[in-house]
């Protein structure tokens, strides 16, 4: 009779239970689709809670382990609520792709300015060389009537001038560059103490300062009077005048006394 009643037991049981396994299984649970997350401006990349998720399909799902994601969002537990924001890690910024604008024009090169060519000065002074030692002393003056040349080899400039009296030289201004032959033709009556002709190169603001010299020669120094003597003529002939006038009146009263005997 026990057996019976256990047989009834048993067919009670198993049709309660196989009803319900099968209508667990035709309906399994609806999961919330989990959504990609994307990094934000900061870089964080944040997942917002959807119904249905729990910490443990977040992290299979998210590849983030479980430890990770509860060190990251400070998680004593498993417990999360629906939108809760969960850190992911952390992720470079979405890179967003610049609009092309126009090219810009390229500014044309100017051409390279042609330097302008500089200019200089030669200044030529012709001194009377009192020493002869080729060496112009302050007290040395310039001869008057030199004829100073100056011209570039190239023909680009060509001048003569005149020496003056005084101490100033001769200058030439405004020359364009080069190089420069500078003669000096020394005045009769001198001799030269120093070369008579010079070569230079002549650069822009050059200041350039040539002294050529010259020593009387012998017969003009013959030629000059004596100092002294033109103060003494005038008085000597004077009194030979006078001796001139009394021989004559002497010879006239020794004439007289003559015919008076």
């Amino acid at each position: 009779m026990k057996k019976v009643w256990l047989l009834i037991a048993l067919l009670l049981i198993s049709g309660w239970l196989i009803p319900s396994m099968t209508t667990r299984a035709a309906f399994p649970a609806q999961l919330t689709p989990f959504p990609t997350p994307t990094p934000g401006p900061d870089g964080r990349i944040i997942y917002i809670v959807q119904p249905g998720d729990t910490l443990i399909r977040i992290s299979l799902i998210s590849g983030v382990p479980i430890e990770e994601l509860r060190g990251l969002n400070k998680l004593t537990g498993d417990n999360i609520i629906v939108g809760q924001e969960l850190l992911l890690g952390l992720g470079g910024p979405v890179i967003q792709t610049p609009t092309p604008g126009p090219s810009p024009t390229p500014t044309p090169e100017l051409p390279t300015p042609t330097p302008l060519p500089g200019t200089g000065i030669i200044c030529v002074l012709l001194y009377e060389d009192l020493n002869g030692d080729a060496l112009r002393q302050e007290s040395e003056n310039a001869i008057p009537s030199g004829a100073i040349s100056l011209a570039e080899r190239s023909g680009k400039a060509s001048f003569t001038a005149e020496s003056r009296s005084g101490s100033d030289p001769v200058c030439f201004n405004d020359l364009p560059e080069g190089e420069y032959t500078i003669s000096v033709a020394i005045p009769d009556g001198y001799n030269p103490t120093t070369i008579n002709t010079i070569n230079i190169k002549l650069s822009a603001g050059d200041e350039t300062y040539l002294d050529f010299g010259a020593q009387k020669n012998s017969q003009s120094l013959a030629e000059e009077p004596t100092p002294g003597r033109s103060s003494s003529s005038p008085l000597l002939g004077i009194v030979g005048v006078v001796f001139l006038l009394a021989g004559i009146l002497l010879g006239l009263f020794g004439t007289r006394i003559l015919r008076g005997k």
